[in-house]
């Protein structure tokens, strides 16, 4: 098939951008003509202020790569449209209800009556932290493509409650950006846990930090990645509170994909304290570098991490159970044996499942 993919990539940083990119790698090498049509200006830099793009690309960029997007250019997004018109399937990579608006100027590029198919694939339906208008925005495309893949059950449902189209669920394949620079096994305890990522407050770090200062007195933790909004205030405010400063080690800033293996060394797990997510592949980074995983019973991850096998599961937004769980990890040899369970993600066989489920939504092609 002719499949246009529009959404981020390089030099656009993050999960999304390093997904979008490899989706359009795996199509191609399924055997479809794929472009991939991303932005030059994403959204106002108001709304993200944080660090928007990295010089090195994260992924090898993919060659049918065309930026001409903008979202200060209502053109641009009537002119894509119009360029995709002869194509099989266009996928609308969904990241953000700013990019709705482009996405309803698309639609209205490739005519009333398409060609294409048209299908979001939905990191979120919904943001974690969304304002009133949000819904209304997201609702505008649901119901005006052809079909929707999200990553979760609970996402499918939140996704049918907004439009009446088929709606597919596909778990996300593992992707790796930065690969392990050895296979030497770690065999020391070192009592240090990696927070790792956008410290937003869906990301629960506060109830990590608690479960810190209740639980063993000797272990230490490195948070690493950018801080949202007033987070750095908040989360500074809280070790000071709990006294806990001499163990916490705050390393603030995007981190690129080439220094994302020294933040694995010497760690004895990656905890990830989510109080809602839908999926993450900080869990598949994590087993790549041969570390267990801490984290909450929500979205995938009880697919991803295999209880007292590779990780621990907790419940979400509990500090007390995520204590009991620190306290469980740092019991005997238990890092040691989590550990040694810990195999390296095997993508192939995910990634042919989800583009099974994204092509199935092709419909027959009108005239």
């Amino acid at each position: 098939m002719r499949i246009a993919v529009i959404g981020p990539t390089h030099p656009y940083k993050g999960g999304i951008s390093q997904y979008t990119t490899e989706l359009a790698h795996q199509l191609s090498a399924a055997g479809h003509d794929v472009r991939l049509e991303s932005w030059s200006h994403q959204y106002p830099k108001r709304l993200y202020p944080g660090q928007l793009t990295v010089e090195k690309p994260e992924l090898p960029p993919f060659p049918g790569t065309h930026r001409t997007l903008s979202w200060r250019r209502p053109d641009s997004w009537y002119a894509c449209g119009r360029r995709l018109r002869d194509h099989d399937l266009v996928v609308f990579v969904v990241a953000s209800p700013v990019q709705m608006p482009a996405y309803r100027g698309i639609l209205a590029g490739l005519g009333r009556k398409r060609r294409a198919t048209v299908v979001t694939q939905c990191h979120n339906v919904l943001p974690h932290e969304r304002s009133s208008i949000d819904e209304r925005l997201i609702r505008g495309v649901l119901t005006r493509v052809d079909g929707v893949l999200t990553h979760s059950d609970a996402q499918g449902d939140i996704a049918r409650s907004l439009t009446k189209v088929p709606v597919v669920v596909e778990q996300m394949a593992p992707l790796v950006v930065a690969t392990a620079t050895g296979n030497a096994r770690d065999d020391e305890v070192h009592r240090k846990l990696l927070f790792f990522g956008l410290v937003r407050p869906y990301k629960g770090l506060d109830v990590l930090l608690r479960a810190m200062a209740a639980g063993p007195k000797d272990v230490s933790l490195t948070v690493a990645g950018e801080f949202w909004g007033d987070m750095p205030a908040v989360i500074d405010a809280l070790v000071a509170e709990l006294g806990i400063a001499d163990r916490v080690t705050i390393r603030r800033g995007y981190v690129d994909a080439e220094e994302v293996p020294a933040l694995f060394d010497g760690v004895d797990a990656l905890a990830l304290p989510y109080r809602s997510a839908t999926a993450s592949v900080n869990a598949f980074l994590a087993f790549e570098h041969g570390v267990p995983v801490i984290a909450s019973r929500v979205g995938t991850l009880p697919d991803d991490v295999h209880d007292d096998v590779d990780g621990l599961l907790v419940t979400p937004d509990d500090v007390a159970g995520l204590t009991a769980a620190l306290e469980k990890f740092y019991t005997g040899d238990t890092p040691l044996r989590l550990r040694s369970a810990v195999r390296k993600p095997d993508s192939a066989p995910q990634w042919s499942r989800y583009l099974k489920a994204l092509t199935s939504l092709v419909r027959d092609p009108r005239p």
